[in-house]
């Protein structure tokens, strides 16, 4: 089976996670594909297959060498984001793509006008939605990528490499996908999330996050005698986000800049709630960022009277960077192994998180590596079959020089 086999027939499964659940994981559907993923790695003849009732999937490549070598490992997500329908996808192949407009369906048109990095991949293979759906290359691209590289080992026995551990887990799309991962089972002295964007990308800084959840109380009263006597919530919503630092939203900062970013509203006159995700790479601006929600509450609170508005702030995950900088070996042998693969590295900042951080912070030192989506989350997400194969040799050239780690 070659990759594009493999990754096709990984995207016929709905794996959509949720961000309402709280089971785990999230949505029963997501066990149909683990399930049928175990299966594919016991067939393949993998060691150590195991899948956990939470859906947490491990196995091993066993090592061909008698030599010492840190064991390491790969790690992707098979949930797809509640961002957009995962069900019923349709790709299809287009062949040696040209560089003009795709008409993923009537009517349905992804264009280099609005998307430039097609032109990226001028003649390559390119496999697409039919405009309705996700493609879910973020991240069975990278699950693709990873077993393929472990079969191609596998049969070529001449490639000396240590023990190479495999974890496929669910729910990284709703930020849990690291909660339940058991990093001492995995046994690895490092690891890297294949569920990076396009060719080249390396990632080993990412946001420091935090979720705030606003509650405002209001009073009702008949508008008609409200004077004096009306707390009018929607009112006072629209009046703590214009509290906030003005520009500091997602659509107007990028690189290294963090934001507030309100994720949804629920209002009437009575009462209402506010949604928000922080987020700085920065980890004393990140602090600052989450003492200005509070001084916003505060600020309230003066004006329409104590607990009118209260702020539950809590920590999601924080800048993998921190627990990458002492460990920066595992970046080196990244950036070989690119070099010997003819890929040009592009490291830089995630405007997001991965798995990686929260492993990292769990012990496991956990870098991002490209797995080639473009446009993740949407009916124009698309995946060069190229880009996936170099991604597989990447993970195969990095396993070979994790043997000769320790000459």
């Amino acid at each position: 089976m070659n990759i594009t086999e493999r990754f096709l027939n990984y995207v016929k499964f709905d794996t959509q996670s949720s961000e309402e659940s709280t089971t785990v994981p999230s949505t029963s559907k997501q066990l149909v594909f683990a399930k049928y993923l175990k299966e594919e790695l016991e067939h393949e003849g993998f060691a150590d297959v195991e899948m956990d009732e939470m859906g947490y999937i491990y196995a091993t490549l066993k090592s061909n060498t008698k030599k010492e070598v840190p064991t390491i490992g790969f790690i992707s997500h098979y949930d797809t984001s509640p961002d957009c329908s995962g069900a019923d996808i349709k790709p299809s192949i287009v062949s040696g793509y040209n560089g003009s407009d795709i008409e993923l369906s009537p009517g349905i048109i992804s264009s280099p006008q609005k998307f430039p990095e097609l032109l990226q991949h001028v003649g390559e293979d390119l496999i697409v939605t039919d405009g309705t759906t996700l493609l879910g290359a973020d991240d069975k691209a990278g699950i693709a990528e990873i077993v393929q590289a472990m079969c191609w080992l596998r049969d070529h026995k001449e490639i000396l490499h240590g023990d190479i551990r495999m974890g496929f887990n669910p729910d990284e799309e709703i930020g849990m996908g690291a909660h339940h991962f058991d990093v001492e089972k995995f046994g690895c002295e490092w690891a890297y999330t294949i569920d990076g964007g396009d060719l080249g990308e390396l990632e080993f800084e990412n946001f420091n996050a935090a979720s705030a959840k606003i509650q405002i109380k209001g009073v009702s009263v008949h508008p008609g005698y409200a004077k004096g006597k009306m707390i009018n919530a929607s009112r006072l919503a629209a009046e703590f986000i214009a509290l906030l630092p003005e520009g500091e939203t997602p659509e107007e900062t990028e690189g290294y800049e963090g934001f507030y970013h309100i994720t949804g509203m629920e209002s009437c006159t009575e009462s209402a709630k506010l949604s928000f995700i922080i987020r700085d790479h920065d980890r004393e601006k990140f602090e600052d960022r989450k003492r200005m929600m509070q001084l916003c509450t505060d600020k309230m609170n003066e004006k329409y009277g104590e607990g009118t508005v209260t702020a539950d702030i809590k920590d999601q995950y924080y800048n993998m960077k921190e627990k990458i900088d002492p460990n920066m070996h595992v970046i080196d042998v990244v950036l070989k192994a690119m070099q010997a693969c003819d890929v040009p590295p592009r490291v830089r900042p995630i405007r997001g998180g991965t798995d990686g951080a929260q492993l990292s912070f769990k012990g496991l030192p956990c870098p991002n590596i490209f797995a080639g989506g473009v446009n993740f989350h949407g009916p124009f997400e698309f995946v060069s079959v190229q880009v996936m194969e170099k991604a597989m040799q990447v993970i195969v050239k990095i396993c070979e020089l994790t043997a000769n780690y320790n000459d």
